[in-house]
């Protein structure tokens, strides 16, 4: 596991954008995050600035396809200095040891529920209470040999036995009124077994920088 646990959110499209934000930033004490906003905008020429400037990326594309081609898209993304990108877990058992088989170096952390969900969500979507779901979905990884988790850090506490790594967005220090459903501190976070904490608009939107980044690191 890397020594920098806080992972800076890129949610922009402009490169320039990206850059002045790099430029305030230190790849010895954070890593990055690249969503799919901003793969889509810049491609793989992002992935090769971020990577030349120093920082460890995050490569959150949240992959979710037949085998084949969950397998076929990481062999790409492994030719890049990313460091962890995700899959949705609920492309099943296949899915998940394919995408293991075609990478070396990247970890492959898997998306359990997102942080945008809530109970009545997923009573919709799948019929089961929240809990249940997530079981599943732990059960799942666990029958494979997958890097780590997302999860909220409100299941940090049905984790304790879990030996991966585990990855939580949706960290605010401050109240936010945006589309996260379930969010927490850095600090509970941390305390209750975070290995990387995941944080964008609160650093990145802020007017301090250097000051939030403390904020929020380990």
């Amino acid at each position: 596991m890397s020594n920098k646990r806080l992972i800076v959110a890129l949610d922009y499209s402009d490169r320039e954008d990206v850059k002045a934000l790099l430029s305030q930033l230190n790849p010895n004490r954070c890593m990055v995050k690249v969503g799919l906003q901003l793969y889509l905008s810049q491609r793989e020429s992002i992935l090769e600035m971020i990577s030349n400037a120093g920082f460890d990326i995050f490569l959150d594309l949240k992959l979710h396809d037949i085998p084949n081609t969950v397998s076929k898209a990481l062999s790409e993304i492994e030719k890049f200095n990313v460091f962890m990108t995700t899959i949705h877990l609920q492309g099943g058992k296949e899915m998940i040891e394919a995408a293991l088989s075609s990478v070396q170096s990247t970890k492959i952390i898997g998306v359990t529920l997102l942080t945008s969900l809530n109970d009545s969500h997923i009573r919709s979507l799948y019929g089961s209470v929240f809990s249940d779901q997530f079981a599943r979905l732990i059960s799942l990884a666990n029958d494979t040999k997958i890097d780590g988790l997302v999860c909220s850090a409100n299941e940090l506490n049905l984790l304790h036995e879990y030996r991966g790594t585990k990855v939580v967005p949706g960290i605010r220090n401050k109240a936010l009124n945006d589309d996260q459903q379930r969010t927490m501190t850095s600090s509970e976070a941390y305390n209750l077994g975070a290995d990387y904490i995941v944080v964008g608009r609160p650093i990145t939107q802020s007017e301090n920088i250097e000051g939030a980044i403390k904020e929020y690191e380990y």
